[in-house]
């Protein structure tokens, strides 16, 4: 036999299916915590929207409470915050929560890869369950060319870069005026109103989105999101990866095709790319014992065993890390008191009722 052939053989039999020794639970898992985190939102939703409702009416009669949680959908509040913080060292009074949770969703993507946007946030589960209802009433998704992609995605890196120039340009008393006006103070209810008053315009952008979420994998999240921009900056640092064994692999290429991120999983030793979602898609369609998995570095070992031994995580330990993050900065906002937003309620109730009169401050 001829010495190509012996390498052919020899490559054929290493390249020989091992497949899984038991169910993949990936995608059932995160779907749960998917579920599990919308709910959240739409419980902490329906409380703000009586708490908003019940304001403009008065106030008065048996109190209801702002729930904090709805801080979490101010992500620029949460940045101007955090701007404060570096530059005073204290944490400001007006949406402390948004804070707290931005950098807690900050400190998901630094251990976790970019899990928030995957297994959290409930604008990349309602793009998620778009574009799989697009792939099922069109019969696929679109993609579009690779220097279509390339410059599409360079937007959210761009509106992240203009926030970013524009939050740290302000001084610590501008931030501090800025947030104390009626219009920092209620941006939360002007951003419910702006869904109870939407416009011609906007909902015609919004349904547009829509539509471009049904026919592009995670259109919005893809091209859009300077939030998603900058966790996708930040996990980069990430020490878990989603990591290929190439000789448990065997070249089906299925990791690659199922990617919503469209990495060539298949071709990479670890996926580095700020793009990876950690959705972990790709190890649920591995069929190979061990070829993909979502683990910390390698230890260096002669053994395959002893290199991954403990360094790979379930998919129980990412919802466990991920609830314990989010739970534990909760838990230390509420702790020192920087949980709820402090203002006089009869003060309160007046910028809550005339929030549509709310002007934007000069800066």
């Amino acid at each position: 036999m001829s010495g190509s052939a012996v390498d052919a053989a020899a490559g054929n039999a290493r390249k020989n299916l091992v497949r899984r020794s038991s169910a993949d639970r990936t995608q059932r898992v995160r779907h749960w915590a998917q579920g599990l985190f919308v709910a959240l939102n739409l419980w902490i939703g329906a409380q703000f929207f009586l708490w908003v409702r019940w304001m403009e009416q008065g106030g008065t009669g048996t109190g209801l409470s702002r729930p904090p949680g709805v801080d979490g959908w101010l992500p620029i509040a949460g940045l101007m915050n955090t701007r404060y913080l570096l530059a005073t060292g204290g944490v400001p009074a007006i949406h402390p929560a948004a804070m707290y949770l931005f950098l807690g969703f900050v400190g998901i993507s630094l251990l976790m890869k970019k899990a928030f946007c995957a297994w959290l946030c409930p604008v990349g589960t309602l793009s998620e369950q778009l574009w799989r209802l697009g792939r099922k009433l069109f019969g696929r998704n679109l993609r579009f060319p690779r220097w279509l992609d390339v410059a599409l995605r360079a937007v959210k890196y761009l509106l992240l870069a203009f926030f970013g120039w524009f939050i740290f340009a302000m001084t610590a008393d501008m931030l501090d005026s800025f947030l104390a006006t009626p219009f920092g103070v209620v941006a939360d209810v002007r951003m419910l109103n702006f869904f109870r008053d939407v416009s011609l315009t906007a909902g015609s952008v919004l349904a547009l989105l829509v539509l471009g979420s049904m026919v592009v994998e995670n259109f919005w999240c893809r091209y859009a999101c300077p939030y998603g921009a900058l966790l996708g900056l930040v996990s980069l640092a990430s020490p878990v990866k989603v990591r290929r064994d190439a000789e448990a692999c065997i070249d089906c290429g299925k990791c690659a095709k199922v990617c919503p991120s469209q990495l060539p999983v298949d071709r990479l030793v670890q996926v580095r790319s700020a793009e990876c979602t950690a959705c972990l898609e790709c190890v649920a369609a591995c069929p190979a014992q061990d070829a993909l998995s979502f683990a910390l570095p390698p230890r260096t070992s002669p053994t395959a065993a002893e290199r991954w031994r403990g360094r790979k995580l379930s998919p129980l330990v990412v919802a466990g890390v991920l609830a314990y993050l989010f739970l534990g900065v909760v838990l230390l906002a509420r702790a020192t008191d920087h949980w709820q937003t402090h203002v006089a309620h009869d003060a309160y109730q007046q910028m809550v009722s005339h929030a549509r009169q709310a002007s934007h401050p000069a800066i």
